[in-house]
């Protein structure tokens, strides 16, 4: 029977993958990729079917996972594990999760990054299984602790000695505990009130000495007010100096808050990326009901922004009720901050509103391997991913877990907006399209859309744009080297576009001898269009010039035909065909099986030297 689920707060890195090598350890795998809240599972090529995911060499795919700080459960035997990862073993203190379990889900070991999450991992991995843990680490088997790896939200100072520490608890001396740290109060550690060793728990940061730990809980919230545009080195140097200015460790900041209008000011940003922590924001609304708590409350600022106070405002937000001003408000030129401490570990990706992110990604013809890592990146990092419903289902695997916002072909306007109002409220958003997003796609009807709506909110979203494999790439591969030389992307479709604009700029490629690819170039009801290209193009290029037609890339059912522009028929194309035509220069080259390649020279063999056209070639 299948234990209780492990919850998204019990996540213990970011991204955790189920890798399974053979298929007896297939269900395992899947038992716990869905305890996991959905991880990805990785299977052997050529062994396990089914997988989400599928690889041919173990030892290099375990070895990547491993370097880019993936969480591993391995369902195969310690030992695979242990061979593959020893190349890449080198310093503990950043070493990932790593957990071997059984086949059979009888055992359940921690081999690597245990105190970084891999003896809660295994524990709880145990658990959906009801079989043991085996954990070996010798404070976590005596306390029930891992001194030099505390809970989220706790950070250990610098120059303690937790090794010195557990070898002295170990023979057992005393210690005390010094504030409130509950993960530690709990634990069956020799606690005494007058012990000469102490762990300290406390906001403050105070000198290393011998005997003492000190760890910062994640009880300070950091509030950040600037004028439009404020240098960022301005904002960093403000908060910094007002955390010294009270001893403040900067480990013991949970969030760096504002208002919602400085979602997209940099140097909110900066201090964030300074501290290593979250931004995050309020409307004008939230940080209105905290006027009664604020030390400087300002009409000025509330004729500006809804609100008597931005920095004070914010952290007092995130501390919440029973939070209190540590730091009142400072200024500098053009940036405000004031500094909140909660009563407890605040969880600063969890208070107000992160600045959302719309992700347009071209995800290629389809298949993953033509997936930029870029693009598996962003869509892994998405809550909600957008697209048309086609264009999902390829994706399948890739986004499993994620919230599915399918639409139908001609919707292209709605996605947009769709994509951009999840980002706006917050959320983490991909929009995908085939091919590359920002041909014949939907990165420029977002730019327009942001151009022209009146949606401040959209425009305060932080927007990248992914590049995909385009159908003219992956039609021109396929071919040989057709773009070899200078081309043009043509689309044939009027819905957009009028007719007479298309035929001007075909005139104008036809005139310029481009390569010329040709996109959308008929559909149910557009059949003449390609009929006319072809009659153009044959006044500037003879009728046996090179042509492609690439239909179904990287697809079930994919076909790639090389004919000539005179023998070019309506017939042979449909809409998922790319019909690409050479230049005067295009040639076609016979290959043994039949079939033939086609290129474009760059005129390499006029250059000195070159020992090019010592042989024949032709169309």
């Amino acid at each position: 029977m299948i234990g209780p689920n492990i919850g998204p707060n019990d996540v213990f890195s970011d991204d955790p993958v189920v890798v399974v090598l053979s298929p007896g350890g297939l269900d395992v795998a899947r038992r716990l990729a869905a305890a996991l809240g959905g991880a990805p599972v990785h299977g052997r090529a050529g062994r396990v079917s089914g997988a989400d995911r599928s690889f041919d060499d173990a030892g290099p795919h375990l070895r990547r996972l491993f370097q880019d700080g993936r969480a591993i459960v391995g369902v195969c035997a310690a030992g695979a594990l242990i061979r593959a990862l020893a190349p890449v073993l080198a310093d503990k203190r950043r070493e990932p999760p790593v957990v071997a379990v059984a086949e059979d889900g009888s055992a359940v070991v921690p081999l690597l990054g245990g105190h970084h999450g891999a003896n809660d991992l295994a524990r709880r991995l145990a658990t959906v299984l009801g079989c043991p843990a085996a954990v070996t680490t010798a404070g976590d088997l005596r306390f029930g602790v891992a001194l030099d790896a505390p809970p989220r939200g706790w950070h250990l100072a610098a120059g303690g000695d937790v090794k010195g520490m557990m070898a002295d608890l170990l023979a057992g001396h005393a210690v005390r505990l010094d504030g409130t740290a509950p993960w530690l109060a709990d634990a069956p550690m020799p606690w005494a009130g007058g012990a000469e060793r102490v762990i300290a728990a406390t906001p403050k940061r105070l000198p290393p000495r011998p005997g003492a730990l000190v760890y910062h809980p994640e009880v300070l919230a950091v509030g950040v007010g600037c004028e439009r545009g404020a240098d960022p080195g301005e904002a960093v140097a403000l908060v910094r100096d007002a955390l010294d200015g009270e001893t403040l460790a900067e480990a013991a900041v949970a969030a760096v808050v504002s208002l919602d209008l400085k979602s997209d000011e940099p140097a909110v940003h900066a201090v964030a990326a300074a501290l290593q922590r979250p931004a995050r924001f309020f409307d004008a609304a939230r940080l209105e009901a905290e006027t009664p708590r604020l030390a400087n409350p300002s009409d000025l600022v509330y004729r500006a922004v809804g609100c008597h106070g931005v920095a004070e405002a914010a952290a007092l937000a995130a501390a919440g009720p029973d939070g209190r001003l540590v730091v009142s408000k400072r200024k500098s030129g053009r940036v405000t901050c004031a500094v909140a401490q909660a009563p407890a570990v605040v969880d600063g990706g969890r208070v107000g509103q992160p600045r959302g992110r719309l992700a347009i990604i071209g995800i290629g013809p389809g298949p993953a391997a033509w997936r930029t890592p870029e693009a598996d990146g962003l869509l892994r990092r998405s809550d909600h991913v957008v697209g048309y419903d086609l264009y999902l289902d390829l994706l399948d695997d890739a986004i499993a877990g994620k919230k599915r916002h399918g639409h139908p072909l001609g919707a292209e306007e709605k996605r947009a907006r769709v994509a951009l109002d999840l980002a706006a409220a917050g959320a983490t958003v991909a929009l995908v399209s085939s091919g590359d997003a920002g041909i014949y796609a939907l990165a420029s009807l977002v730019f327009e859309l942001l151009d022209t709506a009146d949606r401040p909110d959209w425009r305060r979203i932080e927007t990248v744009v992914s590049p995909g494999i385009s159908a003219m790439q992956a039609a021109a591969a396929r071919a040989g080297a057709p773009l070899g030389h200078d081309f043009c992307a043509i689309s044939l479709s009027d819905l957009l576009t009028p007719w007479p604009v298309i035929e001007r700029r075909v005139r104008a490629a036809a005139e310029g001898d481009f390569v010329i690819a040709l996109y959308n170039p008929v559909s149910q009801r557009r059949r003449r269009q390609l009929a006319d290209v072809r009659r153009l193009l044959l006044e500037h290029r003879p009728g046996a010039t090179p042509v492609v037609l690439a239909r179904n890339l990287g697809r079930a059912g994919e076909a790639v035909t090389v004919t000539t522009l005179a023998a070019l028929t309506v017939d042979q194309v449909d809409m998922l065909t790319l019909v690409m035509i050479g230049a005067d220069t295009t040639r076609a080259v016979s290959r043994g099986d039949g079939g033939r390649w086609v290129y474009t020279p760059r005129g390499y063999a006029g250059k000195a030297g070159s020992l090019i056209g010592a042989g024949s070639g032709g169309r």
